[in-house]
């Protein structure tokens, strides 16, 4: 059979997750129910009950109630919602997963979610929905919908789009169960059928080039994913590198670390570019977008940012000019982020340009702060495994995006011989 969990807090969602249920009964789906909730009784019977879900995170509900700390609680019944939903993954029950909640629902059901593979359907709906998610869907494909009440009883708003969740869960859980419950797959080893997949990092202003090196893996036998450098783009990326998930990285944009360093709007946090080099992948990275920081609108650019070299890339986006200084750290960071890589390392250098903007005759060719840059790199690379190869073209030259295109490729070929 098809099987929806719900994970939920019984007793105080209970009706409305009783609701859920029948509504997915009648579709024909199975459902496990599995509770959440801490300290009052359950309004509707649950296939895995409150205790069980504590003890698989350790815990102890009584003596979790006896606290009375709700942050303790809420993130200990959290982290047995994950286990659960694992355990129950694994034992094939579990074709799609549906939640409801407010802040503290949201936050325990997704937390479970985010631990199961790509592909497994995702659904919550949440009151938190309208805001900032990206506490709650982190790099994974967690469908959020937004509840527009609160989730407070069945009412005239609350049930159609309640009824429209059951329909989505009940669809998705059909098809991927049709599907063979398809998810995201490893690397392909020699002689499988599957191509290997290579993760590439763009943006706007690398898109030539990177489009340039994809084509050439896709005709080196290779499926490459691309992630835009948008903050979670890069996060994404470092989250599946780090699973094991890619055959190589071609990561040839790098703007989340100025934004980083900078104050920009779109960093992927301070762990950008480690998770590669950390699980020992094959990597060949590029300083793609160095040369720039981004910030929101035109009218909302920081005092500080307001005499700079500044660019209106769209409506939602500015950009500024990295500095000499700025390009000198950016450099040292980018190095001791790589001379730790533990697997197949190169750095491919653009010497005529690291962006559209920044290539000879674009308002931000700047030759002074990208020497800074190098030098910094070099320097800091000095002595470690990591090569450095220089290439007399900008970027987004074609055939800068094949060659490093063609070094990875050399060094997944060399990898899977040695092995």
């Amino acid at each position: 059979m098809t099987n929806v969990v719900l994970v939920g807090t019984l007793d105080t969602k209970g009706v409305e997750y009783g609701w859920l249920r029948e509504g997915l009964l009648r579709a024909g789906i199975e459902v496990v129910m599995v509770d959440t909730g801490i300290m009052g009784e359950p309004r509707v019977p649950a296939d895995v009950p409150r205790a069980e879900v504590a003890r698989a995170a350790g815990a102890d509900l009584a003596e979790l109630r006896a606290t009375a700390d709700r942050g303790a609680a809420v993130t200990a019944m959290a982290r047995g919602a994950e286990a659960t939903l694992l355990r129950l993954h694994v034992e094939g029950r579990l074709h799609a997963v549906l939640a409801i909640g407010g802040s503290g629902g949201t936050s325990i059901a997704t937390r479970a979610m985010r631990a199961l593979p790509l592909g497994v359907p995702k659904v919550m709906v949440s009151s938190m929905a309208s805001g900032d998610v990206s506490p709650y869907v982190g790099s994974s494909d967690i469908t959020m919908m937004y509840s527009v009440v609160d989730i407070a009883g069945l009412n005239t708003i609350s049930e159609p789009i309640l009824a429209n969740a059951v329909a989505a869960a009940a669809g998705m859980a059909r098809a991927h169960e049709r599907a063979g419950c398809l998810e995201l797959r490893r690397p392909a080893r020699p002689g499988s059928d599957a191509r290997p997949l290579v993760a590439a990092s763009m943006a706007g202003v690398t898109t030539t080039g990177v489009d340039a090196a994809r084509e050439r893996l896709t005709e080196l036998g290779y499926e490459v994913l691309v992630f835009h450098v948008s903050g979670t783009g890069g996060r994404t990326l470092e989250t599946l590198a780090g699973q094991g998930v890619f055959a190589g990285v071609l990561d040839l944009t790098l703007s989340e670390i100025a934004d980083d360093l900078c104050g920009g709007i779109l960093t992927a946090g301070p762990d950008r570019l480690t998770a590669a080099g950390r699980a020992g992948v094959p990597q060949v990275v590029s300083l793609g977008a160095l040369d720039m920081v981004k910030f929101g609108p035109l009218d909302s650019l920081p005092e500080r940012a307001r005499y700079r070299r500044v660019r209106v890339h769209n409506p939602s986006i500015t950009v500024i000019r990295t500095t000499e200084a700025e390009c000198t750290e950016l450099g040292r960071r980018v190095a001791d982020k790589l001379r730790t890589a533990t697997g197949p390392t190169e750095v491919c250098v653009p010497l005529q340009g690291l962006s559209t903007l920044g290539a000879p005759g674009g308002p931000y060719h700047d030759p002074a702060a990208d020497r800074a840059l190098f030098s910094a790199l070099r320097q800091g690379l000095r002595g470690s495994a990591a090569a450095v190869r220089d290439y007399d073209t900008h970027i987004n030259d074609p055939v800068f995006g094949r060659a490093a295109a063609d070094r990875l490729h050399a060094m997944i070929r060399a990898e899977r011989a040695a092995a």
